[in-house]
């Protein structure tokens, strides 16, 4: 059975959703990484770069979410927009948009907004927030002339978008859905589906650590202990 390696952040849940929706059976194994496991010896095996998520799949291991996406949905057929050279460049486009552009700037934004020390500047926080929210404004523009991100058709590229734009508010701002409504027509009609719901509940079959204490900053920016510059 494919092991699945999961928190309850963005990227482990957008594969969660396709896991469900393709109705693969696995088995969900919990990394606690405000507790640090994602730096054990043992899961530095599956992941060297110590994130979640993570697959094994037989002799097969896959990190990141969006790599993690496109071989199961290159594996299994589904998910994937009707076959052809256009719908396929449009595809990977648009899942590389996400995995090197709107999730990084997503993630930059939440920590500069919520978890970074406060230091008297607003540059990095300005920096992020208005580069998530220019994202997320491409997004929006395009999904303004059509229903789903690539083909009219419900693909890996929607369910990697859902992972971060469900949290956009958090994200970038409170106005978010206001800004971008085609966004959120999107986001609600996903998140409406069965496989998304269970997708989104799965954090609660463990006892994850929540409080971002010194532990938790110890594990999850270990860059606060070691000056480069």
């Amino acid at each position: 059975m494919l092991k699945f390696y999961y928190s309850g952040a963005p990227n482990p849940v957008k594969v969660a959703l396709f896991l469900e929706e393709a109705g693969i059976p696995y088995e969900a194994i919990p990394v606690d990484t405000r507790k640090g496991e994602q730096h054990s010896p043992d899961y530095l095996k599956i992941n060297p770069n110590a994130k979640v998520p993570a697959i094994v799949d037989g002799d097969v291991t896959v990190f990141d979410s969006n790599a993690i996406l496109l071989y199961l949905a290159d594996k299994t057929g589904k998910f994937l927009p009707p076959q052809s050279d256009k719908n396929r460049g449009e595809l990977l486009s648009w899942l590389m948009f996400v995995a090197t552009g709107l999730g990084p700037f997503s993630g930059q934004s939440v920590h500069f907004r919520h978890y970074a020390p406060k230091d008297g500047s607003d540059y990095a926080v300005n920096r992020y927030v208005y580069e998530a929210q220019r994202h997320y404004g491409v997004v929006d523009a395009r999904l303004a002339t059509r229903k789903y991100m690539v083909a009219e058709t419900y693909t890996i590229v929607d369910m990697a978008l859902w992972g971060w734009a469900r949290m956009a508010p958090f994200v970038a701002g409170d106005d978010m859905w206001t800004k971008f409504p085609n966004l959120k027509r999107l986001v609600d009609e996903i998140s409406a589906r069965p496989a998304a719901k269970i997708a989104n509940a799965l954090k609660d079959r463990h006892a994850f650590k929540t409080e971002m204490d010194d532990e938790a900053r110890k594990a999850m920016f270990r860059h606060m202990d070691v000056k480069v510059v």
